[in-house]
């Protein structure tokens, strides 16, 4: 069952963290990770996004890995994230920690899988006035998982 929420993506970025994390990025954004969309500390995610701005969220709260369907998304990516809390807040960076949402999973290491979509159109709405309306789209799958190196499945570029 999936949890729908918009969140504000502000600085290009959503986090998922540990409910016990300290989740300080101050150090993960190079331009390798702004590249790849993600930034990792032991016990939180920063989720780069296509916009500065509102993006759709599904939160799929797994038993297991999910099948690879990244054909139908631009950019994919997966990192471990440690849980001891074994509850995860998912929120924009700027967001109001104790309003974030928060998600029970087996406590330990759980694996984190962000597929992003629609990012082209996303980014050509906020361009211009001109387009049709459209959201970045973000589905974030967790299951447990051992720790296992990040693994950006697809990339996408911004168009020049």
């Amino acid at each position: 069952m999936a949890t729908n929420l918009e969140l504000f993506a502000d600085y290009f970025q959503i986090h998922l963290m540990d409910e016990g994390s300290e989740g300080d990025f101050s150090d993960v954004w190079t331009e390798q990770t702004v590249l790849d969309g993600l930034g990792i500390t032991e016990d939180a995610l920063a989720i780069g996004t296509a916009v500065n701005d509102t993006v759709a969220v599904s939160v799929h709260v797994l038993t297991d890995r999910p099948d690879d369907d990244s054909d139908d998304f631009d950019h994919v990516v997966e990192a471990s994230l440690h849980t001891p809390s074994g509850r995860f807040i998912l929120m924009g960076c700027t967001d109001y920690l104790d309003h974030a949402p928060r998600f029970d999973v087996p406590a330990g290491w759980t694996r984190a899988r962000a597929s992003r979509r629609n990012l082209a159109a996303a980014v050509r709405r906020l361009e211009s006035d001109e387009e049709p309306e459209a959201t970045e789209e973000v589905r974030l799958q967790t299951w447990p998982a051992p720790f296992s190196a990040p693994h950006i499945i697809k990339r996408w570029a911004r168009p020049q």
